[in-house]
């Protein structure tokens, strides 16, 4: 679905990714407007400004203020490609913004720094690290979020890495902090990636800032590593919202004949899951990397076997949708007799549309909180 948004700046057309056929989200949010909002009340950016815009969500910000040509930061695949289609969609260059993962190298100095505060507060402390080198004594950084995502920690965080802290009043359950960058500060050695020892292995695990349970392994992929499938027969393997990788690595501990494709949409799942992996097994093993929407870019009828343990949010959004798409990708890649196993929490319900959309499913192993799923392309 698009829809018309009307900002002071300018009034744009925006679509969120991936597209579904009744989207009832906006691709943008109440933090967006009240950002846009004081930009204008400030005068901001002034003419010829460097600016940054990080964490943007499906390009409202870098798309609204495409004139000054920003440079949009974010960890989120998606959240470029919805910024492309959004400029296509107003008429505008792709070179009206330079995007940048959170992984690239920054250049130069920004005068006015944007950002959405993620969910994940260790890609934020990341982030302004990173951002640091790159700011000076009159730079302006304006923090926006909904209230709900604005705990105290996320203040005392910025106050730590960039300066003193004004917060605005809330409005719409979204508020904005603005920052004064302090030249004074000792800038910490970013703590990212960590590194841990995987338990009952010798294999090192390391994971970027924005990887979910990036301090140890979480109590979920614990329970499907115990059960993973050895498939002599299989020759392709996916592991799908790969993470930091590690369903897959033991899935090619488990399946020597097989190539592994690791798949995010997430640069640093995606990096963190080649590093952990090429620490594994070097250059005797198999593997592909790919950063981008799910299962769109495999062919039809060419995977043999697909795990698969889903998110259910985007950003801040919860819900089932990401993981739908996955399953019905799934049907689309899975060559006949191939297999896709499935982990997620009991209360997901994630056994009833698999049977819609494969027929047979099998119940691999349960306890209190999660069940493996086990279904066959017939």
């Amino acid at each position: 679905m698009e829809e018309q948004a009307n900002f002071p700046q300018a009034s744009v057309v925006l679509k969120r990714l991936p597209k579904r056929r009744r989207e009832l989200l906006r691709a943008w949010d109440a933090a967006d407007e009240y950002l846009l909002n004081h930009l204008n009340e400030q005068q901001l950016p002034v003419a010829g400004s460097r600016v940054a815009i990080v964490n943007d969500s499906f390009g409202a910000l870098a798309v609204t203020l495409a004139e000054y040509a920003p440079t949009a930061i974010s960890d989120s695949w998606l959240s470029q490609a919805a910024t492309r289609m959004n400029l296509q969609e107003n008429g505008l260059a792709d070179s009206a913004v330079t995007l940048l993962s959170a992984l690239d190298e920054l250049q130069g100095e920004f005068d006015l720094v944007l950002i959405k505060v993620p969910k994940t507060l260790a890609l934020l402390e990341h982030q302004l690290i990173e951002l640091a080198p790159h700011l000076t004594p009159t730079s302006q950084l304006i923090f926006a979020g909904m209230v709900k995502l604005l705990p105290s920690s996320v203040w005392k965080l910025i106050e730590r890495l960039v300066g003193p802290t004004t917060t605005s009043l809330a409005k719409k359950k979204a508020k904005l902090i603005i920052a004064q960058p302090d030249g004074s500060l000792k800038m910490p050695e970013n703590p990212y990636p960590h590194c841990y020892t995987l338990e009952g292995s010798d294999y090192r695990i390391c994971n970027h800032a924005n990887v979910f349970s990036r301090d140890s392994l979480d109590i979920g992929t614990r329970f499907f590593l115990q059960h993973l499938p050895q498939m002599p027969e299989a020759k392709e393997i996916v592991d799908l919202g790969c993470g930091n990788g590690v369903v897959g690595l033991i899935a090619a501990e488990k399946n020597p004949q097989a190539s592994i494709h690791f798949v995010d949409e997430s640069f640093m799942a995606v990096a963190s899951a080649q590093q952990n992996f090429e620490t594994a097994f070097g250059d005797s093993r198999s593997a592909q990397f790919s950063v981008g929407d799910g299962l769109e870019e495999f062919a039809v009828e060419s995977v043999d076997l697909i795990l698969c343990n889903p998110p259910f949010h985007q950003q801040q959004a919860v819900g089932d949708q990401i993981a739908m798409s996955m399953f019905r990708e799934s049907k689309r890649v899975l060559r006949r007799g191939g297999e896709l196993w499935v982990i997620g929490n009991r209360h997901l319900g994630y056994h009833t549309t698999l049977k819609r959309l494969f027929g047979r499913v099998q119940n691999i192993e349960s306890n209190e909180k999660f069940v493996i799923l086990r279904v066959l392309q017939s």
